[in-house]
């Protein structure tokens, strides 16, 4: 009876420890698109605000430079604005900016795949990837960006 008291416990007490580290996990989602060439980040702020923020690793059109993109629009955005991320967060317009992570390398952390048809949500962000490319777009305020190869759109 003893040893059960004691496994019972030892499992609860992993339990208990392993849980905050399963759930942190899930803080931030990271994917590739089919074709390996878009890379995406979902994840949310202290406050439990989504963001999400893409990029083309090979593109055939032209980055705008533009200031729009506030500096802290997307945790993680670091230096000034302008860069190659698409960038949205719940309640602001979607913006070209920085952010200092990285997504595209192999490997056992290598992001996943998400196949054509495949969503992916955080908050009121949603990134959803389909032949035409990569959409994310905030349920609330109506803002979204779609990325591809071929081009970009800001909504």
């Amino acid at each position: 009876m003893l040893k059960i008291a004691m496994f019972t416990l030892a499992a609860a007490v992993t339990a208990s420890v392993l849980a905050p580290t399963a759930h942190a996990a899930h803080s931030r989602i990271q994917f590739l698109a089919p074709s390996g060439n878009i890379g995406c980040q979902l994840g949310a702020t202290p406050d439990g605000s989504g963001f999400a923020w893409c990029k083309a690793d090979e593109h055939g059109w032209v980055t705008p430079q533009s200031d729009a993109c506030p500096r802290a629009n997307v945790p993680g955005a670091i230096g000034e604005p302008g860069g190659e991320n698409l960038q949205l967060a719940e309640g602001q317009a979607p913006c070209f900016g920085f952010v200092m992570s990285q997504l595209f390398f192999d490997g056992q952390y290598a992001p996943p795949t998400l196949g054509y048809g495949e969503k992916r949500s955080v908050g009121s962000i949603t990134c959803s990837v389909e032949r035409a490319g990569v959409t994310c777009s905030d349920s609330k305020s109506g803002k979204y960006f779609q990325v591809s190869r071929e081009a970009y759109k800001l909504g």
